[in-house]
């Protein structure tokens, strides 16, 4: 198997994985500088970087960085010993390793965030141009037919009142996409707000305005807005989220209803 033509299928999928390469052997080991090795999500790991004590210390730690989506050297020894942690490296005592000691590089490959934008206003080709400039995988969509992925990491609703946005929206919310947001003033947001056929707790979870308050007035700044508060409300891990103040009342959205 080529690992690398591999990975290449695993990113056309939208599947997450770590790329494991091996960078330095100390004798007796098995593997060699160069070999390489997958590690997904459930587990499995395609390749090779080792026998099977270097092969489930990778998977452990492989299956870590796919929840963190950092990247990290890691120093198998054969020295039965405490695990220890620090910048960029992190040493594994591994007492059934056959002598010697792996270096092996753990390059999480997480998919980019996906993102549906709908509406075709400015606003909304504004947010596929930012998003795509982002590194997002960014979609244009037309209309609220099809269900939605369930990697889908933000929908963003910009049609300005035109289209079925409150569809759009509830299914939005109902498959629990992590930030849901609707372009529009806050009274006419409100007024969305209220007529959907939603739960409370999931009408609360939709920004409207969306985008954080930094004094937006053109389409693109506008969107900026928007990825703005998608970045700073995404999970941080080891980190206590950053309470946001009231950041919705922004010129921008106030004059895109």
């Amino acid at each position: 198997m080529d690992v690398l033509v591999r990975a290449d299928d695993l990113r056309t999928g939208r599947t997450p994985f770590v790329l494991a390469t091996v960078v330095r052997a100390e004798r007796p080991t098995s593997a060699k500088p160069g070999d390489r090795a997958l590690v997904l999500p459930d587990g499995t790991v395609e390749g090779f970087v080792g026998g099977d004590c270097a092969e489930s210390t990778v998977r452990a730690q492989g299956l870590r960085l796919l929840e963190t989506g950092a990247s990290t050297l890691l120093r198998i020894t054969p020295t039965e010993g405490a695990e220890t942690v620090s910048e960029g490296l992190v040493v594994v005592g591994n007492p059934c390793l056959s002598g010697g000691s792996l270096d092996i590089f753990l390059e999480a490959m997480l998919p980019p965030m996906l993102v549906y934008v709908f509406g075709d206003a400015p606003v909304a080709r504004a947010l596929v141009e930012v998003g795509t400039a982002l590194g997002h995988d960014v979609h244009l969509r037309a209309d609220s037919t099809g269900a939605l992925p369930a990697d889908l990491g933000a929908v963003v609703v910009a049609s300005h009142g035109r289209g079925d946005e409150r569809s759009v929206l509830a299914a939005a919310v109902r498959a629990r996409v992590p930030y849901v947001g609707l372009i529009a003033s806050r009274r006419r947001g409100s007024a969305v707000l209220a007529e959907l056929d939603v739960p409370d707790e999931q009408r609360a979870r939709i920004h409207t305005p969306a985008g954080l308050d930094i004094g937006a007035r053109t389409a693109a700044e506008i969107a900026l807005s928007v990825y703005a508060e998608i970045i700073a409300e995404r999970p941080r891990t080891g980190a206590t989220p950053t309470a946001h103040a009231d950041h919705h009342d922004h010129a921008a959205c106030h004059a895109h209803e």
